[in-house]
């Protein structure tokens, strides 16, 4: 996920050297009621220093607590996955449904939540909400690191509820940086800092948690990160700004002024959750299983039920009427591409260490590569997104997103890791730093000003939660495949070729994208 804020629409006017979505100078009374995390405030105005009105030191360590968001966000995803078999043994589970829950629940969660988590925000105010998020998520590492002494479905369970900790700090978070910056380079840096974060912190979880995994009890890897958000949150307190928390009249009436859609966040939020557990259940139990068509089919009516309600309410967690053919083109393109990624990244780690017999600290140093492309990709796309037109972005993004799993379903178990292996790690960062910010523009310059805010959520819901639908997508193949799981290496395989398939219709849906946004000039993000 990259530099979000630079890549997104001006309500006013657009320009390479502006790409970014904020608010004019009006008052909080008289702005429109959509989302200010989505759409990121910026209350001051423009200085020639591009300042915020604080101190240097003050500035730097505001920074360094926001980008710790999306540090312990991608850290989150690493220690569930890397020392995924070392807590497996644990509760002596092996199948691979149930072990992939480990990733699926705390991604689900992290997707899901985010549909509510920026209205949370402009009714209790989004510094609240960040810090009361960390104390959630330092809550549920601790819980998570608990279940040592428990069971695996307690420790699923407490994945699933440590997810919902990011779903609320990171849109609150890019709504707290909105708010202290205004509009220019200085604010572009920081969200670029942002987004190049994402792999280092997915590498930070991965290996520290495989290093105590490995050397302790692996319950500490989730206690550390319990101590960590608490500190954070601690440090949030201070640190961020007052005219980023909102103070004055003005803003406590927008507050007042704001409503909170109950029965849709029940029906979507439930909907979303019923449908993706579904899927993910159904290879670890037979899809055979009465209960989990129950809950696939009640999951299916509550969204049915969610859309229903959101044509009929004043102020929708997701307008209806934004949802036109482009952005539903661009939301297909980018699940299909992150539900191939994830499906990527979780099997190449069991490939790794069942079939090559690496370690996962081993194979942490293995994807390591990947934060580093990751920052030359968020270098490489803000280039490009002011050369090239957002669409055909998109469509790079997915050929990225297809080369990958093709270079990984057709390894050999012998091969060497410097051939396969380290190429794919070097390509996957382009293509999640690429649709990223190019989905953001194509949502932002597709629907109408007033819903010009719901691009970002989007796209933040879209790519969490396609990661943990993808896996249950592709382990109900692997599952058709092998039925008796004892051939791991066409397990793996099939499920990477679900990988290919996703990638390549997102691909498909990509281009005709682009043929729909060239015949129809207006539906096109201005270049």
């Amino acid at each position: 996920m990259d530099v979000i804020q630079k890549f997104m629409i001006d309500d006013e006017d657009w320009g390479p050297e502006d790409l970014e979505l904020h608010y004019p100078a009006t008052p909080p009374a008289l702005r429109s009621k959509r989302s200010e995390a989505e759409l990121a405030l910026t209350s001051p105005a423009p200085t020639p220093s591009q300042r915020p009105p604080i101190s240097l030191l003050h500035e730097v360590t505001f920074v360094i607590t926001i980008l710790l968001a999306q540090i312990l966000l991608q850290a989150g995803v690493g220690q569930g996955l890397a020392p995924l078999h070392i807590i497996g043994d644990h509760f002596n589970i092996t199948n691979p449904g149930e072990l992939s829950w480990y990733v699926a629940g705390f991604t689900l969660t992290a997707g899901t939540f985010i549909l509510i988590a920026g209205r949370c925000g402009d009714m209790y105010g989004h510094k609240r909400v960040f810090v009361s998020a960390f104390i959630w998520y330092g809550v549920w590492s601790i819980l998570c690191g608990a279940s040592y002494y428990s069971n695996n479905i307690f420790f699923t369970i407490a994945r699933g509820f440590q997810g919902m900790g990011p779903a609320f700090i990171t849109p609150n978070g890019l709504a707290l940086l909105g708010r202290t910056y205004p509009p220019g380079m200085r604010k572009n840096l920081v969200f670029s800092l942002f987004g190049a974060c994402a792999p280092g912190g997915y590498i930070l979880g991965a290996t520290f948690s495989t290093l105590i995994a490995e050397r302790t009890l692996w319950a500490w890897a989730y206690w550390v990160m319990g101590i960590v958000c608490f500190l954070t949150a601690v440090c949030a307190i201070w640190t961020v700004p007052s005219q980023a928390a909102g103070s004055g009249a003005e803003e406590k009436q927008f507050h007042e002024e704001q409503h909170f859609d109950y029965l849709g966040a029940l029906a979507g939020v439930s909907g979303l959750v019923l449908f993706n557990v579904a899927w993910n259940q159904g290879p670890t139990v037979g899809w055979p299983t009465p209960y989990v068509y129950f809950l696939l089919i009640l999951g299916i009516l509550s969204l049915v039920v969610f859309f229903f309600i959101e044509s009929r309410v004043p102020q929708p967690l997701l307008p209806v009427q934004a949802l036109s053919a482009p952005v539903l083109f661009v939301l297909s393109a980018t699940g299909a591409g992150w539900g191939s990624f994830g499906i990527y990244l979780y099997y190449l780690w069991q490939f790794l260490i069942q079939l090559r017999h690496h370690t996962p600290l081993l194979v942490s140093a293995q994807n390591s590569p990947s934060a580093v492309t990751g920052v030359i990709a968020s270098v490489v796309t803000g280039f490009l997104i002011s050369k090239v037109p957002t669409p055909y972005i998109m469509i790079l993004a997915l050929i990225c997103f297809c080369v990958t799993p093709i270079l990984t379903a057709t390894m050999p178990i012998d091969q060497t890791y410097w051939a396969s292996t380290f190429v794919s790690t070097l390509i996957i960062p382009f293509g999640m730093d690429m649709s990223f910010p190019a989905a953001t523009i194509i949502l932002s310059g597709s629907v109408p000003k007033e819903h010009q805010g719901i691009a970002a959520s989007l796209v933040l819901t879209t790519t969490s939660y396609s990661i943990s639908l993808g896996l249950g997508i592709a382990g109900t193949v692997a599952s058709q495949i092998d039925p008796n799981g004892t051939d791991l290496l066409r397990q793996f395989r099939s499920a990477w070729y679900t990988s290919i398939g996703l990638a390549v219709m997102g691909l498909v849906i990509a281009i005709i994208s682009a043929l729909y946004m060239r015949r129809h000039p207006l539906a096109a993000p201005p270049h």
